[in-house]
C-alpha cells in the first residue's frame, strides 16, 4: 500500500501541462497562436477568455483529443501524441457536452468507467451522487442537459485524477448544486493536491476557488499570474477634488479606464505599487477612495490587454 502511494506521488511531481509555441488551426482560422505556457502544479487555475478565445481548444489539446498544427504540448510529462494508460488514468476531463452511452443507466455507466480506473473512489462517487442529486437508476437517454452534465462530472472526477480539466462544468447546474460541486472539488484538491483547470463564464463561482488565472484573447496568452497578485494590483479609485475641480485628464500609465466629470471620477487601475493611490492623491491634490476589483470586473480589463498593447 505504501509503495503504491509513493510511486503515485513521484509521478504527480511532473509538471501538469507544458506548451511551447503551440498553434492550432482549423482551416484558415487560427484558434491558438504560438502559445507558450507552464501550468503550475497543485493549483486551481481559472482559464478565462471571451467566446472563441481558444479555451476549449487548449483543453482539448492538453487532453489529447486533438493534436497541434505547430509546436508541442506535454501533459503529465508526456507528449500528447503519446498519451497512454499511465497518463490517461491520472487525467480527468469534464466537457460541457460530454458523450455518454445512451442505453446505459447512470449506475451502469459509472460501473463501466470504474472498471478502467484502479483508483476509482466509490466513497467520492457516493458523495457526488448525493451532492449533485443524480438518480443512478435513470437511463442516460432520459436525462436533461443539466443531469447529463452531472454524470460527466462524476465520470471525470471519481477516479481521483492528478490533473482535472473542466470545460464549463457547471453551466447547466442551479446555484445550490454549483456550490456543492465547488465544495467537493476543493476537498479533492486538499486531499490529493490535484491540479485543476476550470474554464467557465460563471466568474463569480470561479473566483471562490481559483488561486491562479490564465487568460486567452484571440488565441494568445494575455495573463498568467497568481490570483492574489491580480487582486493586489487591480483596483477602482473614486477620485474627488480637495479644492475646486478635478484635472481634465490623468496620464499615469497604470490607468486603464476613467469615467465621471469635474466633480468625481471613477478610475480603474493596475499597478504593483502599494502606495500608488497615496502618490496619485498627493500629485494631483485629490482625495482617493480605493476598492479591489472582483474577477468579473477584472475580466474585461485583462482580456483587452492584447488590443491595447
Amino acid at each position: 500500500m505504501h509503495t503504491s502511494m509513493n510511486t503515485t506521488d513521484t509521478l504527480t511531481s511532473v509538471r501538469p501541462v507544458v506548451a511551447r509555441n503551440l498553434t492550432k488551426r482549423y482551416g484558415r482560422h487560427t484558434a491558438l497562436n504560438g502559445l507558450t505556457l507552464d501550468l503550475p502544479e497543485g493549483r486551481v487555475v481559472g482559464l478565462l477568455g471571451r467566446n472563441g478565445a481558444g479555451k476549449t481548444t487548449l483543453l482539448n489539446l492538453a487532453s489529447g483529443l486533438i493534436l497541434p498544427s505547430e509546436g508541442t504540448i506535454e501533459t503529465l510529462g508526456v507528449s500528447t501524441v503519446d498519451l497512454d494508460t499511465p497518463q490517461l488514468t491520472r487525467l480527468g476531463v469534464v466537457q460541457q457536452e460530454g458523450r455518454c452511452i445512451e442505453w446505459m443507466t447512470v449506475r451502469q455507466h459509472l460501473d463501466f468507467n470504474a472498471s478502467f480506473y484502479p483508483r476509482w473512489d466509490r466513497d467520492l462517487e457516493r458523495r457526488l451522487v448525493d451532492a449533485l442529486e443524480v438518480d443512478p437508476k435513470r437511463r442516460i437517454a432520459e436525462l436533461s442537459p443539466g443531469d447529463r452534465q452531472k454524470v460527466g462530472i462524476l465520470l471525470g472526477v471519481c477516479h481521483r485524477p492528478s490533473l482535472l480539466l473542466l470545460d464549463e462544468p457547471a453551466s447547466a447546474l442551479d446555484p445550490i448544486v454549483r456550490m456543492q460541486l465547488l465544495d467537493v472539488l476543493l476537498e479533492r484538491l486538499r486531499d490529493d493536491g490535484c491540479t485543476m483547470v476550470i474554464s467557465s463564464h460563471l466568474l463569480s463561482d470561479v473566483e471562490k476557488i481559483v488561486d491562479w488565472v490564465i487568460a486567452l484573447d484571440a488565441g494568445e496568452l494575455v495573463e498568467n499570474a497568481a490570483f492574489d497578485e491580480l487582486q493586489e494590483s487591480f483596483a477602482e479609485w473614486t477620485v474627488l477634488p480637495r479644492n475646486g475641480e478635478l484635472p481634465g485628464q490623468f496620464d499615469e500609465p497604470y490607468i486603464l479606464s476613467r469615467e465621471g466629470n469635474w466633480r468625481q471620477a471613477v478610475i480603474r487601475v493596475r499597478t504593483a505599487e502599494a502606495d500608488a493611490a497615496v502618490q496619485f492623491a498627493e500629485r494631483h491634490g485629490v482625495e482617493v477612495r480605493s476598492r479591489p476589483l472582483n474577477l468579473e470586473e477584472m475580466f474585461p480589463l485583462i482580456t483587452r490587454k492584447k488590443a491595447t498593447s
